[in-house]
C-alpha cells in the first residue's frame, strides 16, 4: 500500500485533532469522571500532556520525513497507551463510567482504539522512512 505525503500530512494533522479531543471530553478538564476512574493516566495533567502530544503531531504533518526517529517515538507513545487502556479495560467496568458520565464513558470506550489506529499510522509511516532511507 502506498500513501502519498499529503495524505501522511493529514494522518499527523487528524492524530493531533483526535488528541485534542480530550479538551471536549473532559470539558476543558473540568470533567472530574475521567480522572476518578484512571488517576494515574488520566488526571487532569494526563490529559494535558495527551493535548500536547497531539500538537507535537501537528507540528510535522509537513516535515515528517525530517524526523523519522520522532515519528517512532510517537509510535512506542500510541503502542503505551494502547496497552495501559486494554489492561484499564481488563480491570475495569466500563459501564460504570458511563452510569456517572457519558462523555467520560465515551472517551474510555474509544480512546486505546483510537492508539492503537495510530500506532499502526506511525509505525507504517516510520517502516516507510527507514526503507526510503535505505534505498537512496
Amino acid at each position: 500500500m502506498t500513501l502519498k505525503d499529503k495524505t501522511i500530512s493529514k494522518g499527523f494533522i487528524i492524530a493531533g485533532l483526535m488528541n485534542s479531543s480530550v479538551l471536549l471530553f473532559s470539558r476543558l478538564f473540568t470533567n472530574t469522571t475521567i480522572p476518578e476512574f484512571d488517576p494515574d493516566v488520566m488526571s487532569n495533567f494526563g490529559l494535558l500532556m495527551i493535548f500536547i502530544w497531539g500538537l507535537a503531531y501537528i507540528s510535522v504533518a509537513k516535515v515528517f520525513k525530517n524526523v523519522k526517529w520522532l515519528i517512532a517515538i510517537f509510535a512506542v507513545e500510541k503502542f503505551i497507551y494502547g496497552y495501559i487502556w486494554i489492561n484499564w479495560l481488563l480491570k475495569n467496568n466500563l459501564s460504570a463510567v458511563f452510569e456517572k458520565d457519558l462523555m467520560a464513558g465515551v472517551f474510555y470506550a474509544i480512546y486505546g482504539a483510537n492508539d492503537w489506529l495510530f500506532f499502526i499510522f506511525f509505525s507504517f509511516v516510520f517502516i516507510r522512512l527507514m526503507r526510503s532511507r535505505n534505498s537512496e
